[in-house]
């Protein structure tokens, strides 16, 4: 009897290990990247993440910017001709000449539509990136939920910059620029989403909230982080080096592309509209995630699962169901 009791709680005991462990995963780990939608909503928001994506096809072509499709719009092209089923955002690369001068242009580009986000203009806004966001709209991932910033439905803009072309050089500045980012994203966010779970993801949470703490206490701010990363990713702006990268990825290379990869585009179809990619789009996705014409399963799905999501006053022009 006593020995059945005691097999019963190690059982329980086990059980609750491995619901820990589930959670942690989905938290932390993984999974917490990807959440699926009711399918109306969903196509709600891809309906006006396209119209966006026109817009900014519209402003590129009228001041002649050059930009290219990158993560999961390159895959969808080239694998749905359109967007990955589950798919919730659209990923657009600019090299810094083209990224300066979509900057420029998209202050006067219906700015009663538009807003431009980023760290220039919000000084909470803890990425690299810059967002094209729909006025009047919310769409806030569950990472950013306490963020004090105000984001709507939008399009992502990443920088692409010379990277050296010693790799020393290349190495210094990659991981200067990486690491003056991540405290801008552990200033902001003392629980920031990892790529992996157990107890490497506890002691790395448990870094990043000490770390959280220290730099709101010293006289850091945002901007001056952000500066520096700017700084150290274009430094080499005035030299056309080999390669260019994002460098803020989850690691600092994963993104590099050898300039002709991208150079020059092509136009590809993507959900009834021609799209620019990188003109060896197959060389660049087949670097970045391998097989990419597989369907992954579920686990290692990929999207950005909203805390808050508002349509605002595109709620019925985005309905699916509208004209019906």
């Amino acid at each position: 009897m006593v020995s059945d009791v005691r097999c019963g709680v190690e059982v329980e005991k086990t059980e609750q290990r491995k619901a820990d462990a589930r959670r942690r995963t989905y938290l932390w780990g993984v999974t917490m990247l990807y959440k699926e939608y009711d399918e109306k909503t969903l196509k709600k928001l891809q309906t006006l993440e396209l119209e966006i994506l026109q817009d900014f096809i519209t402003l590129c072509q009228e001041h002649h910017i050059d930009y290219f499709g990158v993560g999961g719009i390159a895959i969808g092209a080239l694998r749905h001709s359109g967007f990955i089923p589950w798919d919730d955002d659209i990923d657009i690369g600019l090299t810094r000449k083209n990224y300066e001068k979509f900057l420029k242009a998209a202050k006067d580009y219906k700015p009663e539509k538009y807003r431009i986000i980023n760290a220039r203009t919000e000084p909470n806004y803890p990425l690299t990136t810059t967002r094209w966001a729909l006025r009047g709209t919310r769409f806030k991932e569950d990472c950013y939920k306490d963020l004090d910033c105000d984001l709507g439905i939008f399009l992502d803009i990443y920088c692409f910059d010379n990277m050296a072309d010693t790799e020393w050089k290349a190495k210094i500045q990659g991981w200067t620029a990486w690491f003056y980012n991540k405290l801008m994203i552990l200033k902001a966010i003392p629980d920031p989403v990892l790529y992996f779970d157990g107890w490497k993801a506890d002691l790395t949470l448990a870094v990043c909230r000490l770390a959280h703490k220290i730099l709101n206490i010293l006289p850091v701010s945002n901007q001056f982080l952000y500066r520096k990363a700017e700084q150290n990713a274009a430094k080499y702006r005035k030299i056309r080096t080999k390669r260019v990268n994002y460098f803020f990825d989850p690691t600092p290379f994963l993104s590099v592309c050898d300039r002709d990869t991208i150079e020059p585009t092509r136009e590809i179809a993507f959900e009834g509209m021609q799209v620019a990619f990188p003109g060896k789009v197959e060389k660049y996705l087949e670097r970045r995630y391998g097989d990419y014409m597989t369907l992954p399963p579920e686990e290692k799905r990929h999207n950005h699962p909203p805390y808050e999501l508002d349509f605002g006053p595109y709620e019925k022009e985005a309905d699916p169901d509208a004209g019906l």
